[in-house]
């Protein structure tokens, strides 16, 4: 439920607009060097600050209260708490009986009957993924692969140097945009993931849909794969490390890591949250009315979700190659 991982399990907790959000992650190997400055350089790059991001501006300082002693981690569960300062709660209070388009407002009155904290987003809110960044730095820390992510297209714009006026436009259109973010891991070994449930594409892919607003991911060529033969697809070995000619199948064959570059691209869906007035069902009065939302919310998302994703994909790598250590 909110626990993700086999030996490397990470456990988010907190809310948009409680006290506070963070993350316990267990089985980190004892003796490991803890970074703190990865930790926060890591969550510096999620943070907001570009045209088309969101004016809450949270500082994301972060307390980790267990699991380290004198600068290494002890083998016990890591605990790391981020506080929320920057709150502005009353901006939410009509969403109760008005929810949004696209949000999962519905959805979460419904499970929960009504009980559920709906200020921001709650429990369903980006803001959460702060706390991931944090375990995702956790997992870097251990894993001797290299991690790089960048956003290779905003909705209809593939030429990024006109990202701000692009994005200027859309924010002035009182609407918002999606994109694509292409993470790629290097140094990765020959035989991470297993033939059937335990998939390299289903571990990652299970921990990248865990993520707010991600709709789409694809490794390699992906779903650009249907225009190929297959003697075109197939990735022609090289040399006995298992190097290929091409790419196409993102460093993957059946299911498990073949030793060449890890490629992901994963779509993130236009912010649910814009100033456009729209029409949409009203539980109290059970019609459909003009809902304005208020509050700050971002235009794209996906301009800072990067790093949120790169470090999802680190904590599922930590897990397999956890595993595969035992193993071995």
């Amino acid at each position: 439920m909110n626990r993700f991982g086999n030996l490397f399990q990470v456990m988010v907790y907190g809310e948009s607009h409680q006290k506070a959000i963070g993350v316990v992650v267990d089985g980190v190997p004892a003796g490991i060097q803890f970074d703190y400055d990865l930790i926060k350089s890591d969550l510096d790059k999620r943070r907001p600050g570009a045209v088309g991001t969101t004016p809450r501006i949270e500082k994301d300082e972060f307390e980790v209260t267990s699991g380290i002693f004198n600068g290494y981690t002890t083998g016990s569960p890591i605990h790391i708490m981020i506080e929320n300062k920057d709150v502005q709660s009353k901006d939410y209070s009509n969403l109760v009986y008005h929810p949004r388009p696209g949000h999962a407002d519905f959805v979460a009155y419904k499970k929960y009957h009504g009980f559920n904290d709906y200020r921001g987003g709650g429990r369903f809110s980006g803001r959460v993924t702060a706390a991931l960044v944090a375990a995702g730095s956790i997992a870097k820390m251990f894993l001797p692969f290299k991690f790089t992510h960048q956003l290779i297209q905003i909705g209809t714009l593939t030429d990024l140097s006109k990202m701000d006026e692009y994005l200027e436009k859309i924010g002035n259109d009182k609407d918002s945009v999606g994109g694509i973010v292409e993470i790629t891991v290097k140094d990765i070994p020959v035989g991470l993931g297993e033939p059937f449930f335990q998939k390299i594409e289903s571990v990652l892919g299970s921990m990248l849909f865990s993520i707010p607003a991600v709709k789409g991911v694809a490794f390699g060529v992906g779903f650009d794969g249907v225009n190929m033969l297959g003697s075109e697809f197939n990735d022609v070995i090289l040399d006995d490390t298992g190097k290929t000619k091409t790419n196409n199948s993102g460093g993957i064959s059946g299911g498990i890591t073949n030793g060449n570059d890890l490629v992901i691209k994963v779509f993130v869906k236009p912010t649910s949250s814009i100033r456009k007035p729209q029409e949409t069902f009203n539980r109290k009065s059970k019609e459909t009315q003009t809902l304005e939302i208020q509050g700050r919310h971002d235009v794209a998302i996906v301009r800072r979700v990067g790093i949120v994703l790169e470090n999802a994909v680190a904590i599922g790598l930590a897990d397999l190659y956890l595993i595969n250590k035992a193993y071995e």
